[in-house]
């Protein structure tokens, strides 16, 4: 037999099989790709780029601005986070306040994963980090090195409690009792929605559902504080106003002067093909 027979006979006996080889997976299309791994994100009335601006008073004073936002989404540890962060800045002289509070938020539980508080009111001061570890049920205070066991596995601070808030019902008359705050001197966080009430603030009047939120610690949300906290009463549930007492002053206000809506996250890209923080 020739070489152009051999030919002949081994097209005549391969070209039946090649596309069941092909529909096989042993050969495949260059254009045929899987899509790219994502993880849902839950569906919250917040997303990256939301920002609100406050007018900060201090008593009946106009001292400073400060705002509330969500800066984007982060990666910590390995899982996307929405990066938000709650700030207000001024004072009188003997009266000032600088406070900066950060959580990281996981799109998906919308639990906390790392928690910054910078806070300065009047002559009090404290400066604390945090990583939280839910799946091993565990934090480290990054400032200092003390490690320390979680209540639960979706951990909750005083800025990833705001904006889990705003996920709730908030019927009047509801008593919230949450076992969620990171520390366990914290809880239970107990949170009362007291009555809706009309306000008018810097960026106009609003309906809101008042409520106040009680944090057994120091910190923003403090028993000492008896903050209350003004939401729209619909579903944006976006804060408007907020009142809390510090030392000397007696009370430290935050009214909206101005807001941009953010864009609203359905998925975000899986840790493996994100860059940013993927890998702390």
């Amino acid at each position: 037999m020739n070489h152009r027979s051999v030919r002949r006979l081994l097209g005549a006996v391969l070209l039946p099989i090649l596309p069941l080889v092909a529909g096989a997976g042993l050969s495949r299309p260059l254009h045929a790709q899987s899509d790219p791994p994502v993880v849902e994100a839950a569906p919250v009335p917040y997303g990256p780029g939301e920002k609100a601006v406050y007018q900060v008073k201090l008593g009946v004073i106009t001292v400073g601005h400060g705002s509330m936002s969500v800066l984007g989404v982060e990666y910590v540890q390995g899982h996307p986070t929405y990066h938000a962060r709650l700030e207000a800045k001024g004072g009188i002289p003997l009266a000032r306040v600088d406070d900066r509070f950060e959580s990281w938020i996981d799109v998906h539980g919308l639990f906390s994963r790392r928690f910054r508080q910078d806070q300065k009111e009047v002559h009090y001061e404290r400066h604390r980090r945090f990583d939280f570890f839910p799946e091993s049920l565990s934090f480290r205070q990054v400032d200092n090195g003390k490690t320390g066991t979680l209540p639960t596995n979706r951990p909750l601070d005083d800025v990833s409690f705001l904006y889990y808030v705003r996920t709730l019902p908030l019927r009047v008359g509801d008593t919230y009792t949450i076992p969620r705050y990171f520390q366990e001197s914290g809880n239970p966080v107990v949170l009362k929605v007291l009555r809706k009430e009309t306000v008018t603030v810097p960026a106009g009047t609003f309906n809101t559902v008042v409520v106040q939120p009680v944090i057994r610690s120091s910190g923003l949300f403090g028993e000492g504080g008896r903050a209350e906290v003004y939401f729209t009463d619909d579903s944006r549930r976006l804060m408007v106003q907020m009142s809390s007492r510090v030392p000397v002053v007696g009370s430290l206000n935050l009214y909206l002067e101005s807001y941009e809506p953010g864009e609203a996250l359905t998925t975000v890209p899986a840790p493996a093909l994100a860059g940013g923080e993927a890998a702390q």
